[in-house]
């Protein structure tokens, strides 16, 4: 073999080791600004959603992403890109909503940045949601965080039937091997940022255009005339018994 062709020889296998470490070797997850977070889920989307029915099931995807093993930054940035109400995927870069919940453990306001597909779906979370402070070890070490959480809806007569129940239940019972139960209620997702609400934050949020006026219509609409969003299908699995008896009580 004459010179010349050692050197094509050469650089050949240069060109296909280069392409194969392209195709093989993935960007490090600790490398939050590299690794496009939102193209593995959705290349994960069939084992999150093995019958492809997504709805109101974001439980699915923060269960999914917190087995991961990954830094508590990545954790952050998987977080941003589905909403926690409906279950839908959600374009990077996207405008996360200023919203406040109660605390399940005081009903202290909590405020923070909740990451929605649609404007309804901030309505639903703030009256029918409730947050939870929860403790992780992550690659980086031990993290706390405020997550968004729901009521344990296993037992309900009236389980919405667009929402796959084999996804959360275990019978009457919230399954662990499927979602992340903290006290009996189901986590449905990440509560950005979030801290102790002041004066000013509250304010804010109640005199927003979505979170004040709009929402205030939504949240004071007749169940079976709810549209837009999902409609009522989360508001069905996230209302509690207090709240029917409430309204019923009302009504009569």
């Amino acid at each position: 073999m004459n010179f010349k062709n050692k050197i094509n020889l050469l650089k050949n296998f240069y060109l296909f080791f280069f392409i194969v470490s392209m195709v093989v070797i993935k960007p490090s997850f600790s490398n939050s600004e590299q690794f496009n977070f939102y193209a593995d889920l959705v290349q994960d989307w069939s084992k999150i959603f093995p019958d492809q029915n997504r709805n109101a099931a974001g439980p699915k995807f923060f269960k999914h992403i917190l087995n991961k093993e990954i830094t508590y930054q990545d954790f952050v940035e998987y977080n941003k890109l589905y909403c926690a109400v409906s279950g839908s995927l959600i374009e990077p870069n996207n405008r996360p909503e200023f919203v406040y919940l109660k605390s399940d453990e005081n009903d202290e306001k909590i405020c923070g940045f909740y990451h929605r597909c649609c404007v309804p779906c901030s309505c639903d979370l703030m009256k029918y949601s409730k947050v939870k402070k929860m403790k992780y070890n992550f690659t980086d070490g031990e993290k706390e965080f405020f997550v968004l959480t729901i009521n344990n809806p296993c037992g309900k007569k009236d389980f919405p039937k667009q929402v796959n129940k084999n996804y959360f239940c275990d019978g009457d019972k919230l399954d662990n091997n499927q979602v992340v139960v903290i006290d009996n209620r189901l986590v449905i997702g990440l509560f950005h940022n979030a801290s102790k609400c002041n004066a000013q934050s509250i304010s804010t949020i109640n005199n927003h255009e979505i979170t004040g006026s709009y929402c205030e219509i939504r949240n004071n609409t007749p169940l079976n005339e709810v549209q837009g969003g999902m409609g009522n299908i989360f508001i069905k699995m996230a209302r509690d018994w207090c709240f029917k008896l409430k309204l019923l009580f009302y009504i009569f």
